[in-house]
């Protein structure tokens, strides 16, 4: 492998990693807070296919920082999906 290969291996990494770490902020927040109503349950729902299929597609290349990011990305991404559909299924089955 050449050295122009591993070059864009680490920018692959690197781009991953700042990618997949944005999401660690909101995950922790929507965890601590449970605030979860200008979150769309649509858009995350759509997002968390989207990394699903990123992820099978970076498996299928055997593109390591695709398989690594996405993998990261999508826990974040149905953490935060799972808590807005519990928080809200929760907050309609309360009496008012």
């Amino acid at each position: 492998m050449d050295s122009a290969w591993i070059a864009a291996d680490w920018l692959g990494y690197l781009a991953a990693s700042l990618t997949t770490l944005s999401f660690v902020p909101q995950a922790l927040l929507t965890l601590r807070t449970r605030e979860v109503h200008g979150i769309s349950a649509a858009m995350y729902s759509v997002f968390t296919i989207g990394v699903a299929l990123w992820l099978a597609y970076g498996w299928r290349l055997g593109e390591w920082p695709i398989i690594i990011a996405n993998a990261v990305t999508l826990v974040l991404a149905v953490t935060i999906l799972v808590t807005k559909l519990v928080v809200e299924w929760c907050s309609r089955r309360k009496p008012s």
